[in-house]
């Protein structure tokens, strides 16, 4: 089990003006400047990972590299993601690469919801996401996050009443077109409705059990 510690504790600590705590997470931008430094500066940071036994998620880009570190087992920060960002930023200096905490950035899609547990699956169903326990109890239902840690997470807040618009959230979701059927056909099964298909293959409209849309879209039909 890690040792936890806050965002603010992290925040606080020598050595760590590179990062930016988010959320569970602490996330460093650093700008390369080409593709090559990049390149040599991820493979020292799987060296470094390795030998710490703590791998962190690393994004690889034309003129930047962006580091995501978290402890899965307490779901945030510890005293191991300290350590590692220190060492990540040593290495950085070596490298000649400069952090640039402006561009530090996470997306995360809330919808509030009135029976969340009947809505999560279908969101489950159609991103492909995992649940994970819920961090701050502001929801009856699991939010849902990415396998690889990729794409935005979902999160679902409790809410009062229903609202009666038309749609409170719109979420394109772009698949493989050999699995977009098989989606579809997920979500359904998961409580949702499909509202048309008018468009298929190029996407199709679906509805979890308050309304909310979403479209599986695929490159098919596309100009």
């Amino acid at each position: 089990m890690s040792d936890p510690i806050t965002a603010a504790e992290f925040t606080a600590a020598e050595g760590t003006d590179d990062w930016r705590a988010l959320a569970v997470s602490a996330i460093a931008r650093f700008t390369t400047g080409s593709f090559a430094t990049g390149l040599a500066l991820v493979g020292r940071i799987g060296e470094l990972a390795e030998s710490m036994n703590h791998h962190p998620d690393v994004d690889l880009r034309y003129g930047t590299v962006t580091v995501r570190t978290w402890s899965h087992d307490i779901g945030g920060l510890s005293e191991r993601d300290l350590a590692l960002a220190r060492a990540i930023s040593a290495a950085a200096r070596v490298f000649g690469v400069a952090a640039d905490p402006a561009g530090v950035r996470d997306v995360a899609i809330a919808i509030d919801v009135v029976v969340g547990p009947e809505v999560q699956p279908f969101w489950q169903a159609v991103l492909g996401h995992d649940p994970r326990p819920h961090p701050g109890g502001i929801s009856t239902a699991s939010p849902l996050l990415d396998g690889d840690g990729r794409l935005p997470s979902f999160w679902f807040q409790q809410s009062d009443e229903r609202r009666e618009q038309r749609n409170r959230i719109h979420v394109d979701v772009w698949v493989p077109h050999d699995h977009a059927e098989a989606r579809v056909v997920a979500a359904v099964a998961a409580g949702g409705r499909l509202v048309t298909d008018e468009h298929a293959p190029s996407w199709w409209v679906l509805a979890d059990a308050e309304g909310n849309e979403a479209c599986v879209c695929t490159w098919q039909g596309e100009p």
